[in-house]
């Protein structure tokens, strides 16, 4: 990768279609946002002629700068960091609502969202990762079809694995059960680490059809502490 790519990378910036114009993605927690932070964003996006685009991943892309006006960009958003929504690393964290707004919600997933975006997003890995937390099994979040992710129950957290979409989607599947929340933060380290150790191209899935569910369970659960 050469350095300009870098530099681009580093400030979070997309090239878009037309090959000329760049998108950049402030990083947002768990998709919450202080109406500060949100009139910062448009603010930006009025001063430079750009639009602003909600993502999937609970982002929101501002489109249409030009090259040189980047770094003068992220000034004005006043310290926010870039995302990384693309690149081999760990992808924003998708959460929902969880117990702190939702009358479903079953656990809080924005307090254990919040801990696994300190502690793994833009995380450099082989290959790209994708997570999300859902504190009910409605599964908001969409944990289906995420790397890794945790859905809330009454008992603890069902930990899931090997879900993506694109060209060859995949569901995930259930790992470990009725976990605390620190039980599933030791568990997600555990995993990833392991990702990170087989050094393989790949999304998460096809290593869990390679090696199967059980070894899996077994790296995992000895991370969060069982037996």
């Amino acid at each position: 990768m050469d350095q300009i790519k870098r530099d681009k990378i580093a400030k979070g910036a997309i090239i878009q279609r037309d090959r000329l114009s760049y998108a950049i993605v402030p990083h947002l927690p768990a998709g919450l946002a202080t109406p500060q932070q949100l009139e910062q964003i448009a603010a930006v996006a009025r001063q430079f002629g750009a639009q602003l685009k909600l993502s999937s991943a609970q982002r929101i892309a501002i489109i249409g700068l030009r090259e040189e006006d980047l770094d003068t960009a992220w000034a004005a958003l006043g310290g926010m960091r870039p995302a990384r929504p693309f690149g081999p690393c760990v992808r924003s964290i998708k959460i929902c609502p969880g117990t702190d707004f939702c009358k479903r919600g079953q656990q809080d997933s924005v307090a254990l969202g919040l801990k696994l975006d300190e502690q793994f997003q833009a995380k450099e890995l082989p290959w790209k990762l994708k997570m999300a937390v859902s504190g009910c099994m409605n599964d908001c979040g969409e944990v289906c079809i995420k790397d890794i992710g945790l859905l809330g129950t009454t008992q603890g957290w069902h930990l899931q694995v090997g879900g993506n979409g694109g060209s060859a989607p995949r569901l995930s599947h259930r790992l470990l059960e009725n976990l605390t929340s620190a039980e599933a933060l030791r568990a997600t380290d555990r995993l990833i680490t392991w990702f990170i150790a087989q050094q393989r191209k790949c999304r998460f899935g096809k290593l869990v059809e390679e090696v199967g569910l059980e070894k899996l369970r077994q790296i995992a659960a000895n991370s969060a502490g069982n037996p």
